[in-house]
């Protein structure tokens, strides 16, 4: 009867280990964080394919997420690698080349300005808060 009495015990104590250990691995699933990163596509309206030296050309541009999170802050940054020219964002100083600067939108203009007579080439590259990037690259054509 001692023996049943033990078996018994023990076998309610291996129960109640194996229900806390299943209780315990449900609590570390991961289904439920929060997600924030959501990578972004940069739409652009069509811009000229030529610029003549001191001609201002508009670029807009948007960026689209499937959905948002609102701690994401997006910065851009520029390189010109053909030609001269200044880009800058509404009135604001122009960029320097590969500076970073925060985006205050998701929807925006650039204006870029020809300095010279030859023809420009430059990328311009947007990264999120979470170090998604895209690249656009621009090619304008003098027209003089």
């Amino acid at each position: 009867m001692k023996n049943a009495t033990k078996i018994l015990n023990l076998l309610k104590y291996s129960f109640i280990l194996v229900l806390m250990g299943i209780v315990f691995n449900s609590c570390q699933d991961n289904d439920w964080e929060i997600k924030q990163n959501f990578p972004f596509e940069v739409k652009v309206m069509p811009v000229p394919s030529k610029i003549k030296e001191n001609e201002t050309v508009e670029i807009r541009m948007s960026l689209e997420t499937a959905a948002t999170f609102s701690e994401t802050k997006y910065t851009i940054r520029y390189f010109q690698y053909e030609g001269s020219g200044k880009l800058q964002h509404y009135d604001d100083i122009p960029y320097l080349p590969n500076d970073e600067y925060l985006l205050p939108q998701k929807q925006f203009r650039l204006y870029y300005t020809s300095e010279s007579q030859e023809s420009h080439k430059f990328s311009i590259w947007i990264k999120d808060s979470f170090s998604n990037e895209k690249r656009i690259d621009f090619e304008f054509d003098n027209t003089q």
